[in-house]
């Protein structure tokens, strides 16, 4: 059986090397380097042929320059004859995995050809977008689910009386109705709209039963937060208590934080996959409980 290492990536640090302890696997001596005018650099520091490496590496903001990083390191472990297996705890272009408007490019297919050209073998994330972007990869890919852990937090730590699991639009719904059977609370879903061309969302006006109880809204990603933002809107103009928002991905991009604050949203739990103050939730045995069962 080949040896096996760790490589944390500059965007996940402290998760490689939790991933790391928990694998009982050593840490692989590199490199990342990025120069003064933006270029990347990436050194190996150790012979890895006939090994097989786990490059952990999320690629949020900036978004490029990790993905960047993330390939230019495949490849080379995968000259220096090593056996690559991509972990991308946040996998960006995930939500760029069909054509939504003429002439749009499925830039996640794109994704999936430069990892495979760059030598990745198999990719591992965090609840991907929709599932059915793992399609568009040809080699073995699988997403691990935060939700467990998410909702193990939150009974654990939030003291709450009367709660209901909410989705703001249809394309969550699974995965919070998934949130909603662990917790053990009712699972309601908003209908939500988004323009393609400019992004605007609107939530369509539907009677729910959310008066003086506690709404968790749970979605994959906050990105911009118009959309945890319209559904707390929504909610609370129908007598909510309060409102809660849980993300695997924390984003917070723009005035995220802002839009969330004036909502009344509060608390913001998300998981480690981006670092952030409102990372509470470690994905890290998640992801070893399954790589712990890959063989090459």
């Amino acid at each position: 059986m080949a040896e096996k290492l760790v490589l944390a990536g500059p965007a996940s640090v402290e998760l490689g090397r939790s991933l790391s302890e928990k694998l009982g696997l050593p840490m692989l001596a590199a490199e990342f380097r990025v120069f003064a005018d933006g270029e990347s650099k990436f050194t190996l520091h150790e012979k890895v042929e006939g090994k097989s490496v786990f490059v952990v590496q999320s690629t949020y903001n900036p978004v490029d320059q990790h993905m960047f990083q993330l390939l230019l390191a495949s490849h080379q472990l995968s000259e220096a004859g090593a056996k690559v297996t991509a972990v991308v705890p946040y996998l960006s272009y995930a939500r760029q995995d069909k054509e939504f408007l003429p002439g749009e490019g499925v830039t996640l297919g794109v994704i999936a050809h430069l990892m495979r050209s760059m030598g990745v073998r198999r990719l591992v994330t965090v609840d991907i977008h929709s599932a059915e972007g793992l399609a568009l990869f040809s080699f073995p890919t699988y997403s691990v689910s935060a939700i467990p852990n998410l909702v193990g937090y939150v009974k654990t730590e939030l003291d709450l009386k009367n709660p209901v699991v909410m989705s703001p639009d249809f394309g969550g719904s699974k995965r919070t109705e998934a949130f909603a059977q662990l917790y053990g609370a009712k699972f309601l879903q908003l209908s939500k709209t988004r323009d393609r061309a400019t992004g605007g969302v609107s939530m369509k006006e539907s009677a729910l039963d959310v008066a003086d109880k506690e709404v968790i809204i749970v979605d994959d990603i906050i990105s911009q937060g118009d959309t945890v933002k319209a559904a707390a809107d929504a909610v609370l103009k129908q007598g909510a208590k309060r409102v809660l928002a849980v993300c695997v991905h924390g984003l917070f991009v723009a005035d995220a934080l802002q839009k969330l604050e004036k909502a009344a949203v509060e608390p913001v739990v998300c998981t480690n996959t981006v670092p952030s103050r409102f990372s509470k939730v470690d994905v890290s045995e998640a992801l070893a409980s399954h790589l712990g069962t890959l063989e090459e």
